[in-house]
């Protein structure tokens, strides 16, 4: 059955009968593609770490790094700065407001 239909279309056996199992099982429904990427992912941040996050970009315009600190010293949570970016580009706060002044660095 496989080289008299697949063959003349050019698709491999593999997919061949994936398809056909998937069209037996589930009608046209099982031949549409869809994500194969969980939709709750189990190393997902949890929401109040994110809410947090959120709120001290909103209010006091801090930074990743920042955020960072803030986390650690004031509520105990160790989170990366990139992952505190990735929270932020997610929710289109990656960029300051504009007219917010960047702070001086002071150095030794």
């Amino acid at each position: 059955m496989y080289a008299k239909h697949a063959g003349i279309f050019g698709v491999g056996r593999s997919s061949f009968y994936r398809w056909r199992d998937a069209y037996q099982k589930h009608g046209e429904a099982g031949l549409k593609n869809a994500k194969s990427i969980p939709k709750n992912p189990a190393n997902q941040t949890p929401a109040e770490i994110v809410e947090k996050v959120l709120y001290l970009r909103r209010k006091y315009h801090l930074g990743p790094i920042r955020i960072v600190w803030y986390m650690a010293r004031y509520h105990g949570i160790k989170i990366s700065d990139a992952r505190v970016y990735r929270i932020l580009r997610r929710n289109g706060l990656n960029r300051l407001p504009r007219g917010t002044r960047m702070r001086k660095l002071h150095t030794k």
